[in-house]
């Protein structure tokens, strides 16, 4: 049986939002809104993280690299690395994280 359930879109940091879209104990999906010049700050969690750019175009640092993203491209970061990105130009991101983050609830 699927269930709708419709969750809030917060602000974390400064020109980003973030909504839940979907979640269960196993996976959750997750939008972020990026203003231009907003930044993901550095962190770190013991999740997997599979990022797809749904718009907008991106700088991602994942430990020592850095490297532009835009829309179409998707990447994975692994369980523990530090990573954040900055917005160059306003766009959303779809995150995937198994399992959920219940942080995010």
């Amino acid at each position: 049986m699927a269930y709708v359930t419709t969750f809030p879109t917060v602000s974390p940091d400064t020109g980003v939002t973030r909504q839940v879209l979907s979640d269960s104990p196993e996976l959750m999906v997750v939008a972020f809104g990026f203003e231009a010049g907003a930044k993901g700050a550095l962190h770190d969690h013991p999740h997997v993280q599979s990022t797809y750019v749904e718009s907008g175009r991106f700088r991602f640092t994942i430990g020592a690299e850095s490297f532009e993203v835009g829309p179409g491209d998707s990447f994975v970061i692994p369980s523990g690395a530090r990573h954040g990105c900055a917005c160059l130009e306003a766009g959303r991101l779809i995150d995937t994280f198994p399992p959920r983050r219940d942080d995010f609830l």
